[in-house]
């Protein structure tokens, strides 16, 4: 049966960048380094990862309604600190801060123009 999403892996022109990013700014942990190539596996507090790995290609912009995988949510439980941090960091975000549906949320780009959103919800869902 199956548990659960183990990882998701995002493709990097830069993975040692990208992967710095996650941990300077969005709280991840170096939970592996490859010796042997550039890819990295990031974790989160609640032990959700990403590898990243070296790409072939460079990033193509992306917008929030394509097909595909459009965005990585990542929960919070201090968004203003959150938040402010991203700005004084001069992430781009694509959207201004506001509460939808009682949830805090904003979305950004990350160094490779990824989606990110940034959500802190008063209740789980169910």
């Amino acid at each position: 049966m199956i548990q659960g999403i183990e990882h998701t892996a995002v493709a990097s022109p830069d993975p040692d960048r990208l992967a710095n990013f996650y941990v300077q700014y969005l709280d991840f942990t170096i939970n592996y380094h490859s010796e042997k190539s550039r890819t990295y596996f990031v974790r989160t507090k609640d032990h959700s990862m990403l590898e990243i790995i070296l790409s072939d290609t460079a990033p193509q912009p992306q917008n929030r309604a394509d097909a595909g995988l459009r965005h990585l949510a990542l929960t919070t439980d201090d968004f203003e600190a959150d938040y402010a941090r991203l700005k004084a960091a001069k992430v781009k975000f694509l959207t201004e801060a506001e509460v939808r549906g009682g949830n805090r949320v904003v979305f950004f780009h990350d160094p490779d123009g990824n989606i990110v959103h940034l959500i802190q919800r008063p209740e789980p869902l169910p």
